[in-house]
């Protein structure tokens, strides 16, 4: 399945039904009179938040969505069926954009949310409804309202606990895969990760989620390589884990990178808790795994974790540390 963030919709709810002018023409009945029904109110266009659902896909190749019309208002005070309401399903994190797609509208945020993003119309009254002491056989009666009708812009920001970022190959999607029940693409060499992904981890009983977002280089910012487009993925995360290859020949140089274009994407990313591992110890011995790390905790007055993705033990203590991070 293709991945989709952004999509713009147009939504027209139904029409309400027409009220009925009928009269009353039965025998042995002289003075039938008015008998007219209301019109069935207009469906409404509603979004609901599913759990299933990780893109707007869907919306790329049907973008016009009307609700159904409410039924005209009949003889025998009959009033018209309404029209049924249109539920567009929405992956959870999906945020209702006016057509500008810059004003707001609504954010999901649990499972099962509901909004109204269109009306539909009201029923027009039937004659009946204009019976009076003066007069007894009203010809008038009202038409239906029209529904509401917008053009919206639907954008997705995946709700995670952890954010991962770090430069290409630095094997995010190889952590995510060994902690998590996701299945990204996984291959020696950059930009394997084309689209986030989402994984849960379980320890202790406990679940975090993880998002992992395309690699970082520099330049990110003004669009070189993927760009930042995905960073909105990990806005909403509580912590970050920036993954760094220990054997780059300069792990602060890889670490400011990545921090550079977070800071030029949005500064309130820098600002979010984070835990930083150095990946990939497998492949260097034990004595320059530990020179390594000693000389970059030197330099970053914080916590700095190893990282193995082919031992148990490796993943267990990172698990464990990352339901801290997400609490």
């Amino acid at each position: 399945m293709k991945f989709l963030d952004q999509v713009k919709i147009y939504i027209k709810a139904g029409n309400g039904g027409d009220g009925s002018p009928s009269f009353r023409r039965e025998k042995f009945i002289e003075f039938g009179g008015p008998d007219g029904g209301d019109g069935g109110k207009g469906g409404s266009i509603i979004l609901r938040a599913e759990l299933n659902l990780n893109t707007l896909i869907d919306y790329r190749y049907q973008q016009h969505h009307k609700a159904q019309r409410g039924e005209n208002g009949s003889g025998q005070n009959r009033t018209g069926k309404g029209g049924e309401d249109l539920i567009l399903k929405v992956p959870l994190g999906t945020q209702v954009f006016e057509e500008d797609n810059k004003t707001l509208i609504y954010d999901f945020t649990q499972i099962g949310e509901e909004f109204v993003a269109a009306n539909g119309g009201k029923g027009g009254l039937g004659n009946t409804r204009f019976k009076s002491s003066t007069n007894r056989a009203p010809r008038k009666y009202t038409k239906g309202t029209a529904g509401e009708e917008f053009i919206i812009w639907l954008q997705l920001k995946t709700i995670a606990d952890i954010g991962i970022v770090g430069l290409p190959n630095a094997g995010k999607s190889s952590l995510l895969a060994a902690i998590t029940n996701a299945n990204p693409k996984i291959a020696n060499y950059q930009f394997t990760t084309l689209n986030p992904n989402l994984g849960v981890a379980t320890y202790d009983d406990k679940e975090i989620t993880l998002a992992d977002i395309p690699g970082l280089i520099e330049g990110a910012h003004e669009g070189t390589g993927l760009g930042t487009q995905f960073l909105k993925h990990i806005e909403r995360c509580k912590s970050l884990l920036h993954l760094i290859d220990i054997t780059n020949d300069n792990l602060i140089e890889s670490y400011n990178q990545v921090k550079k274009e977070l800071q030029n994407y949005s500064s309130e990313l820098t600002k979010k808790k984070e835990l930083i591992v150095l990946n990939k110890i497998d492949l260097l011995d034990d004595d320059v795994v530990k020179k390594k790390l000693k000389d970059f905790s030197k330099i970053k007055k914080s916590e700095v974790l190893t990282l193995s993705t082919l031992k148990k033990n490796s993943i267990s203590r990172i698990k464990s540390k990352l339901i801290s991070y997400a609490s």
